[in-house]
């Protein structure tokens, strides 16, 4: 399969991956698959491929999640080092590489939120630096970290994080109020039950982009306006999501301390 994409007049990539190349084996001869032979069975040389274009798949964000199961399945057992062993030095390098492709795509799209997020990166999208490396690495430097926090939860962070401050200090000072812990685990409780919601959301901005797809595969002219929109409403749910992942782990560790 080769990375022939489409993309849009201002670069981003908007339409489904090429079809696999026709190209000839390089030890039999024949017409080949996009990872092996379907003749003689060796493995291919890699290709610099995205994920989607790995398995074939358009850029949408609607998949069947079994199929891409058993798609998995089926290629590892083609590629997987162990079934290459005895193959010639190229071929085992092949099989390791193209293994390792196998694996990162799998991990990505089989989970909606890895799915989603690197969906907007192909689209040349940057998420805001909610990851708790960042919290990690601003705590090291000192330095401010980039973290937006949404409009909906300023009142609600507000109040968590006077929760937070005030059992830290009671547990500093050798105290352990229960009502600090139990109004913490319900306000945990809220936040979950928020998280969860988001996925709902999800699906209805992954379902707005998608049709974006299929009308561009049929050849109607997308604005960027509209373009922008489904992208900005993905990226919306999921740095609030990633935001309120980060308030849980905050939570958990101030309680578990």
């Amino acid at each position: 399969m080769d990375d022939t994409h489409n993309f849009d007049k201002s670069g981003v990539l908007v339409s489904t991956p090429s079809k696999p190349v026709t190209t000839e084996c390089w030890s039999c001869g024949a017409m080949r698959a996009a990872h092996y032979c379907q003749e003689c069975g060796k493995v291919q040389p890699p290709a610099p491929v995205d994920y989607f274009a790995f398995f074939g798949l358009p850029y949408k964000l609607n998949i069947d999640t079994a199929q891409l199961e058993r798609d998995f399945y089926a290629l590892s057992r083609k590629l997987h080092p162990d079934i290459n062993a005895r193959a010639n030095d190229n071929e085992q390098e092949w099989s390791l590489e193209k293994t390792s492709q196998l694996n990162d795509a799998y991990r990505t799209l089989k989970d909606p939120i890895s799915r989603t997020e690197y969906l907007l990166r192909l689209q040349g999208v940057q998420l805001e630096e909610q990851s708790k490396a960042a919290t990690d690495e601003a705590r090291k430097s000192g330095a401010a970290k980039k973290q937006v926090v949404p409009a909906d939860l300023l009142e609600e962070v507000f109040e968590l994080n006077m929760q937070l401050e005030e059992l830290r200090a009671e547990k500093k000072m050798g105290g352990d109020d229960p009502s600090l812990k139990n109004d913490l685990q319900q306000h945990r409780q809220q936040l979950e039950a928020k998280q969860a919601a988001m996925l709902s959301d999800l699906s209805t901005a992954w379902n707005w982009w998608d049709a974006i797809i299929d009308r561009t595969a049929a050849g109607e002219a997308i604005s960027d306006t509209d373009r922008t929109a489904a992208l900005d409403s993905m990226l919306s749910i999921i740095n609030r999501r990633t935001y309120i992942r980060n308030l849980l782990r905050e939570i958990d560790e101030v309680l578990e301390s």
